[in-house]
């Protein structure tokens, strides 16, 4: 899946759902494990009902092209950044999407798995503020060399303390999705689910 020393990642999704801060927080977690890392964000007049995005750039070496064309994981939480930034992503790469809120189109050459994040923050955690915490916490199970504990630590420094067992659960919660999916059990909305390989496993170390 493109480099295997360097990892492109697109969240996407609409005004007010926190994308900007999954990124801060998946480029802090990079960071805090010794790699090079760029992050950047692009919210216009359509970020209100359309579709906003923040990239993160994760690499072994240092990262002389800091804008991602064809991401390596596209991570989209609304219908409008499905549509608009799935296909802009690598052929094998990974598409992670918010089944609880977008009906997928098939993509070829692609992975595409859909995980209940809307129905797992408001349903099991009470608050669909962390909704893109959940989705963080799945996305990171995929990425071989971020150990949970980096992604817990960095969450943990963004929020306020008050907040911090809430996100900290809504992360455990995003890791349990990808759990329960790989080992089979069904998971309301996420019927469609294929198990892909750890992205960039290759890279292997663990920091």
């Amino acid at each position: 899946m493109g480099d295997p020393g360097r990892l492109e990642v697109r969240v996407s999704g609409s005004g007010g759902q926190g994308i900007l801060l999954a990124a801060a927080v998946l480029a802090d977690a990079v960071a805090a494990v010794g790699r090079e890392v760029v992050q950047t964000q692009s919210y216009g007049p359509e970020a209100r009902g359309g579709a906003s995005q923040a990239e993160v750039i994760a690499s072994v070496e240092p990262i002389d092209y800091p804008e991602v064309d064809l991401a390596d994981v596209s991570l989209c939480l609304s219908q409008a950044a499905f549509e608009k930034y799935a296909r802009q992503t690598r052929e094998g790469g990974l598409v992670l999407y918010d089944s609880s809120l977008v009906s997928e189109t098939e993509l070829s050459g692609l992975r595409l798995v859909g995980l209940p994040f809307t129905h797992t923050a408001t349903a099991d955690l009470g608050a669909r503020v962390v909704t893109n915490v959940v989705a963080l916490g799945a996305l990171s199970a995929f990425v071989a060399w971020l150990p949970a504990a980096t992604v817990d630590a960095a969450v943990a420094a963004r929020v306020p303390a008050k907040f911090k067992d809430l996100n900290l659960r809504a992360l455990e919660a995003g890791r349990r999705l990808v759990e329960l999916a790989e080992a089979g059990v069904a998971i309301e909305g996420a019927e469609r689910y294929e198990v892909p390989p750890a992205v960039c496993e290759p890279c292997g170390d663990e920091g």
